[in-house]
């Protein structure tokens, strides 16, 4: 019996033929929600970012964001992050790479990011989650990759409990009264404001004070996100049933996916939301229980989100224009993200241009940039797909990883 002694080894990134569809479009297109909800955060020096007493066009606008962004675009990055991870993994095993091999290199990578996510901190933005994003790689691929479809079952069970507490939460709003606040400043259901976090390093007078802030902001803002791992167990229980790959085959799971999602994480916001309009007054404690059920809720909106993408993936073409510059962005997405947070420091900071109190409404201001911001990373994005290059970020970290070959 012979035996085959050939040496087995790791495979390089993923090919531009091998992408699936959905989780390109799902990133291109979310990075527009993170810009909103972090743009927000460096104009009002805050977390979540909110004009604490809106007039006009602002109530409106803050309803939106409480609604359909703040503590609602991470999420789905979570669930794509398990997803990748997952797809990494079977990318690396159908090469004949090792269990070593592979572990080692998802190691590495998520090693990396913990680096990169430093350094971003460090000389761009305190609310990086890239770093926490590889501290939750690496539980995962020492903890829960290689385990078997019924363990994997056990994160369907705690989002079933997740859900259970947030109703738990939505009828303690209701049965409080809380719900039954006046509408108006002059009623008798007090007038406290959201709970929000000043963020130092968004009010320091130069650069080298903010970055010290910062240093100091990112340890306690990355202990806070570590437990998205249980959103991104979630995306690695799907990637092992290749959900977005096919979503054909899954369409019902991802239409009742996309329904309940987004159900729960909109009817969760409500409350927090007509508060931050100035539509709801409510006191203090009825403030921040309202906060923590926009927060618990928020998680829900991941799924939600993706699921709506894989079922748009499945009439969309990656040649359409629209759809193509958006997964050119999700191609590149660590790059589209970088690129927001240069853009904050540049254009917002208060010791550079602080364009945000200038002109006007900083609301409307900061979310003009965003979009702009963010169309900016589109277009550059298609340029660098049509010439078939990557992103500066995904060059440096795929050469880390995979070494200079890649």
């Amino acid at each position: 019996m012979s035996i085959d002694t050939a040496p087995r080894t790791s495979r390089g990134p993923v090919l531009r033929a091998e992408r699936a569809l959905a989780p390109d479009l799902a990133r291109g297109a979310m990075l527009l929600i993170i810009a909103l909800a972090n743009v927000a955060g460096v104009v009002f020096a805050g977390e979540p970012g909110l004009d604490a007493t809106p007039e006009g066009v602002d109530r409106g606008l803050n309803f939106l964001l409480f609604e359909l962004v703040h503590a609602r675009g991470y999420p789905v990055f979570a669930v794509m992050f398990g997803y990748g991870l997952v797809q990494l993994a079977r990318r690396q095993d159908a090469s004949g790479a090792t269990r070593q091999q592979v572990r080692s290199v998802l190691l590495r990578r998520n090693l990396w990011l913990v680096v990169f996510g430093f350094a971003h901190a460090a000389l761009l933005y305190y609310g990086d989650f890239l770093g926490a994003y590889g501290i939750v790689g690496i539980a995962m691929t020492v903890l829960l990759l290689r385990r078997s479809d019924k363990f994997h079952r056990v994160v369907l069970v705690l989002w079933a409990l997740s859900a259970v507490e947030v109703l738990a939460i939505g009828a303690m709003v209701v049965v409080s009264g809380m719900l039954g606040g006046s509408g108006g400043s002059g009623g008798s259901g007090g007038s406290a404001p959201l709970p929000s976090g000043h963020i130092n390093s968004f009010a320091a007078p130069d650069y080298v004070a903010s970055m010290l802030d910062r240093l100091a902001e990112w340890p306690v803002h990355t202990l806070t996100v570590l437990p998205f791992i249980m959103i991104a167990w979630l995306g690695m229980w799907a990637a092992r049933r290749r959900i977005l790959e096919d979503p054909a085959r899954h369409r019902a799971l991802l239409t009742w996916t996309a329904a309940l999602g987004l159900g729960v994480a909109v009817a969760g916001g409500i409350p927090a939301a007509l508060v931050s309009a100035g539509w709801l007054h409510v006191d203090e404690s009825a403030a921040s229980l309202m906060m923590l059920l926009h927060g618990a809720s928020g998680m829900f909106a991941g799924p939600g989100y993706v699921a709506v993408f894989g079922l748009i993936a499945l009439r969309a073409s990656r040649s359409g224009t629209v759809v193509g510059a958006l997964s050119a962005l999700g191609q590149r997405s660590l790059s589209g993200y970088l690129f927001q947070s240069v853009a904050w420091l540049v254009l917002l900071a208060p010791f550079t241009l602080a364009l945000g109190n200038r002109f006007g409404s900083p609301t409307v201001t900061g979310l003009l940039i965003a979009v702009a911001v963010w169309l900016a990373t589109v277009l550059i994005a298609r340029q660098l797909d049509r010439r078939k290059q990557p992103g500066p970020a995904e060059i440096v970290l795929r050469r880390l990883t995979y070494g200079p070959r890649a």
